[in-house]
């Protein structure tokens, strides 16, 4: 029985390891829908938190600002790195931080008046308006590697294609909470049959033997 359990633990561990592997990478992959996984930023070391502009698809103009727990940053308050006037590479400060430090980012849509938090629980339409990932940089871009956010702008997540406006940031680490997908929750449910299937077996294994 503890065979059992154990390579049923393994199995559902290695799901839910590739599940986080087909999730990594630098674009949303399920466009469409709304990215189910929640981050939170912290700053991995004392230091500044640099911001690089790795490109746009919107027609309204968007800028970024960041909070440091809870506060905007100066360096950031008027609003950095405009979709249309920004090129592609090009980095700023977002301002100095302490490690462990609590980090929120704003995409300003000047268009609309709407301001989109990388934590959705701020957001006036209650949705998660970024996607993130880790990203291993591109030389020809002059890009380094960091934490990739891609945000959708729009109300109420339009086209939930999080390529709105995206970044590399750098000095951030990265707390990932996803909502499993529905073939997570299939295996856990099978494994847990299998466990109690095992369990009852045992059992009556035990009831026979003591029955003799």
């Amino acid at each position: 029985m503890k065979k059992l359990f154990n390579f049923v633990l393994t199995a559902l561990v290695g799901l839910m390891l590739i599940s986080n592997v087909q999730a990594s990478g630098a674009a949303y992959s399920g466009g469409g829908t709304q990215n189910a996984d929640l981050y939170t930023f912290t700053a991995t070391t004392t230091g500044e938190i640099g911001a690089y502009f790795l490109g746009a698809s919107a027609s309204y103009t968007n800028t970024l600002t960041m909070k440091v727990n809870g506060v905007e940053t100066p360096q950031s308050s008027a609003g950095l790195l405009n979709n249309h006037t920004s090129h592609v590479g090009e980095y700023v400060s977002l301002g100095h931080v302490h490690a462990g430090d609590v980090l929120t980012f704003q995409l300003n849509v000047l268009t609309t008046g709407n301001t989109w938090d990388s934590d959705k629980s701020f957001n006036s339409d209650g949705l998660n308006h970024i996607f993130s990932s880790s990203y291993s940089g591109d030389a020809s871009l002059h890009v380094p590697a960091g934490t990739y956010v891609g945000f959708e702008d729009i109300a109420r997540g339009g086209d939930f294609d999080y390529n709105d406006e995206t970044f590399v940031f750098t000095n951030i680490s990265t707390v990932v909470s996803p909502v499993p997908e529905p073939e997570t929750y299939a295996m856990l449910l099978i494994g847990l049959m299998v466990i109690g299937y095992a369990i009852r077996n045992s059992r009556r294994n035990e009831l026979a033997g003591m029955s003799i």
